[in-house]
């Protein structure tokens, strides 16, 4: 093929060459070809893997009490934040 290297080089090249074009071709099939058809997301179906928000009546661990100088903390971090 090539007569500035040799057989073994050859041969390596072939199967650099097989194993990138199984491995272009597998991560085509695993990506189901996404990249020619794009559909516009409609509301909620165009996000299916996004689950629902809760109410606030949710589970205990979902929420934390804050004490009044955590309150005020926080309200002093966001002003902080709105000035810049």
């Amino acid at each position: 093929m090539f007569p500035s290297i040799s057989l073994a080089q050859e041969i390596g090249l072939a199967v650099l060459l097989v194993a990138a074009i199984v491995w272009f071709t597998g991560l085509r099939h695993m990506r189901g070809d996404s990249d020619f058809h794009h559909p516009e997301p409609a509301g909620a179906e165009g996000l299916p893997m996004i689950p629902g928000q809760r109410g606030a009546a949710a589970h205990p661990m979902e929420s934390v009490e804050l004490t009044e100088a955590e309150k005020q903390a926080f309200a002093g971090l966001v002003r902080t934040i709105a000035l810049h």
